[in-house]
C-alpha cells in the first residue's frame, strides 16, 4: 500500500456527529436521574453494552477469511467509546460483552464435530481475559496519553492468554487479523506484540482524537499537551508502519529451494477421519507417485525436497510394516528428501505427533515432535471432569506428549524449520526454528477435523503473518487444504482448494538474516507488559495518594472541631 494510498484523516470524516450523538446518549446512562427508570428509552439503557458487543462484532469481521483488516481500528475506537472512565466492575462486564462479541463467532469452529459445549466453554474462559484487561483499560483511562498505557493493558491480556491455562491459546490475536493490512511491516520490526499494539493503539488515538474535538466544539477547554498526545497516538503506527516496510524483504540472499507441498485430502470429514488412516496414507503416497511422474514427463520441475502435511501417516511406520513400505515406496519415487507427519504409538508412555525426514535411500534418518501440543484436542486436562460435560473426550483414548526439541531438518542442503499445525499460534515456535538456523520454515497442518469451517483460513493467515515477523518463506501443507506457499513478504503465491488432492510445487527464496523481531524475542511484548504494569501502577499510587489526602482533611478537620 503506497502512502499516497493511505488518508489518516479519513476515519474522522462523519464520525464526529454520530460520535457526538452516542457519547450525548451513553453519558446519560450514567447521569443520576429520577428514581424510576421504567420511563428510560431502552436505547439508552443498552446503548454501552451495545457498542461493547458491536465492537467484538467488529473485531470478529475483522479476521480471515474477509480482508477486512481496517475494521480492527473503528473497533478499538468503539472500544475506547465504551470503556472511558468507567468504573472497574462496569469495565469488566463491557469487556466481557465485547469478548463474548469477538470470540463466539471467531471460535466457532471448535465445535464443529463434537457440538456447541465446548466451543461455549472455551468461549467463556477466554472472554475473561478480554473482560480484565478491558477492566485493566478503564482504569488507566483518566491517565495522561491514556491510550499507550490503554493499548500496553490490550497486550498484557494478549500475552496472559497465549500461557494460561494448559500452555495458552492465543488464537485471536489482534495481529493475526493484520495479514492482509497496512500495519503487517511492523511484525518484522517487534513480532505479533508490537503489530497487534499499533492496531489497538490506533483506535484508541481515532477515539481520543475525536473526544478532543467534540470537546473542543463543545466550548470546553483542551489542554495542548492531551490533544497532541492523542493526534499521535493515531499517527506514531501509521508512520512507524511506514517506516518498517523496508525489513520486509523477499530477495534470495542464500539462493533458493524449489518445494513440493503435497496435499492428499481425506476419504471423509470430521473427527472419525482417523478411522481411516491407511486411505489419508494412501492418498498422500499416491499424490507423490503422481507428482514424480509430472516431474519424469518434464510437466514439473524436480523438487529439492518434498513436505507432507501432519497426520499424513497416522499408522506408526516404525512399528507398521505395510506403512513403512507405502511411505518408502512413495519417497522412492520422487527420489528427494519428504517430511512425513506421523503419529508414533509407543509400547508404554504417551503418544506423539511426529514429523519425520525421510531420506530415499535410507529411510527415517530424523523426527521432530510437536511441542505445543493442543489441550483437549490431542491431550485431555482433568478427563474425569470434562467427561461428566461431554463424552467425546474419550474419542482421544491416549494423550499425546510434547516433545522438547527444535525441529530443523537438513533437506538436501537446506535448512527448514519445523512448526506443527497449532504451534503456529505461538511467537515462540517459528522463532526457535530461525535462531536455530532454518531459512524456510513449513507448517505442516491437519484441518479435516474442522470441515470447510474459517479455521483453515485463520491459521493461514498466522503463516503469513510469521514469514513477514522472521523474513523467511514459509510453506504450509495440510491434509485437505488449504496449503500454500508463502513468500518472506507474507504474499500467497500459490494454494489449493479444499478437500481436492493437490501437489504444489514452487520456487522460493532462502534467506538467513535476522529481522529484528527475532533478535528481540520476547522483549518487545516484556516491555509492554512492563508498560502495562507501569500504567496501573500508577493508578494504584493516585488512588493511595487519595485516601491518605482525604483520611488526612477528615483528621485536620476533626481537631479542628
Amino acid at each position: 500500500m503506497l502512502l499516497g494510498e493511505v488518508d489518516v484523516t479519513a476515519p474522522l470524516t462523519g464520525l464526529r456527529r454520530r460520535l457526538r450523538q452516542v457519547s450525548a446518549i451513553m453519558t446519560s446512562v450514567d447521569t443520576p436521574g429520577p428514581a424510576s427508570t421504567e420511563g428510560r428509552p431502552l436505547l439508552r439503557r443498552f446503548a454501552r453494552p451495545g457498542a461493547a458487543a458491536l465492537c467484538g462484532l467488529l473485531l470478529f469481521a475483522s479476521f480471515p477469511p474477509r480482508p477486512l483488516w481496517w475494521l480492527a481500528v473503528p473497533a478499538f475506537a468503539l472500544l475506547g467509546l465504551t470503556l472511558h472512565g468507567r468504573r472497574p466492575r462496569s469495565a469488566f462486564g463491557l469487556g466481557y460483552l465485547a469478548g463474548l462479541g469477538f470470540l463466539l463467532p471467531l471460535l466457532s469452529w471448535t465445535g464443529e464435530e463434537v457440538g456447541p459445549v465446548p466451543w461455549l466453554a472455551l468461549v467463556a474462559a477466554e472472554a475473561l481475559f478480554v473482560a480484565f484487561a478491558c477492566m485493566g483499560i478503564a482504569l488507566v483511562s483518566r491517565l495522561p496519553a491514556w491510550p499507550v498505557w490503554a493499548a500496553a493493558v490490550w497486550i498484557a491480556g494478549e500475552a496472559a492468554r497465549a500461557r494460561v491455562p494448559f500452555g495458552g491459546f492465543p488464537w485471536g490475536k489482534i495481529a493475526f487479523g493484520q495479514a492482509d493490512g497496512f500495519f503487517l511491516p511492523l511484525a518484522a520490526l517487534g513480532g505479533t506484540p508490537v503489530l497487534s499494539f499499533a492496531v489497538v493503539l490506533c483506535g484508541f488515538g481515532l477515539y481520543e482524537c475525536a473526544r478532543q474535538v467534540l470537546a473542543h466544539r463543545r466550548g470546553a477547554a483542551v489542554r495542548r499537551t492531551a490533544a497532541t498526545a492523542a493526534l499521535l497516538a493515531l499517527l506514531v503506527p501509521v508512520v512507524a508502519a511506514l517506516a518498517s516496510r523496508p525489513l520486509v524483504d523477499d530477495s534470495a540472499e542464500d539462493g533458493t529451494a524449489t518445494v513440493a507441498a503435497i496435499q492428499g485430502n481425506v476419504p471423509r470429514l470430521g473427527l472419525d477421519f482417523n478411522a481411516q488412516r491407511r486411505a489419508v496414507l494412501d492418498n498422500h503416497a499416491r499424490r507423490t507417485e503422481q507428482l514424480a511422474q509430472d516431474v519424469a514427463a518434464g510437466k514439473e520441475p524436480r523438487p529439492d525436497f518434498v513436505l507432507w502435511p501432519e497426520n499424513s501417516s497416522d499408522l506408526d511406520p516404525y512399528r507398521n510394516p505395510d506403512a513403512r513400505a507405502v511411505i518408502d515406496r512413495a519417497v522412492r519415487a520422487i527420489g528427494v528428501p519428504t517430511v512425513v507427519g506421523a503419529v508414533l504409538t509407543p509400547e508404554t508412555g504417551k503418544l506423539r505427533n511426529t514429523l519425520i525426514e525421510w531420506d530415499p535411500a535410507r529411510g527415517p534418518v530424523d523426527t521432530y515432535d510437536k511441542r505445543h501440543v493442543q489441550p483437549f484436542g490431542e491431550y485431555i486436562p482433568m478427563r474425569s471432569f470434562v467427561r461428566i460435560f461431554n463424552s467425546d473426550v474419550d474419542r482421544v483414548r491416549r494423550d499425546f506428549g510434547p516433545g522438547h526439541e527444535v525441529g530443523v531438518f537438513d533437506l538436501g542442503g537446506t535448512q527448514v524449520g519445523l512448526v506443527t499445525c497449532f504451534e503456529a499460534a505461538f511467537d515462540d515456535a517459528a522463532r526457535d526454528t530461525v535462531t536455530h538456523g532454518a531459512q524456510l520454515i513449513s507448517v505442516p497442518s491437519n484441518n479435516a477435523t474442522f470441515g470447510r469451517s474459517e479455521m483453515t483460513y485463520q491459521q493461514l493467515a498466522m503463516s503469513r503473518v510469521r514469514a513477514v515477523e522472521h523474513s523467511r518463506s514459509v510453506v504450509v501443507p495440510v491434509t485437505s487444504g488449504v496449503s500454500a506457499v508463502i513468500m518472506p513478504d507474507g504474499e500467497i503465491v500459490q494454494e489449493t482448494a479444499m478437500f481436492t488432492p493437490d501437489a504444489l510445487v514452487a520456487e522460493v527464496p532462502l534467506r538467513s538474516s535476522l529481522t529484528p523481531a527475532t533478535r528481540l524475542g520476547s522483549a518487545p511484548e516484556l516491555a509492554l507488559v512492563l508498560l502495562a504494569a507501569g500504567g496501573l501502577g500508577a493508578v494504584a499510587l493516585g488512588k493511595v495518594r487519595t485516601r491518605r489526602r482525604a483520611t488526612g482533611e477528615a483528621a485536620t478537620g476533626a481537631d479542628a472541631a
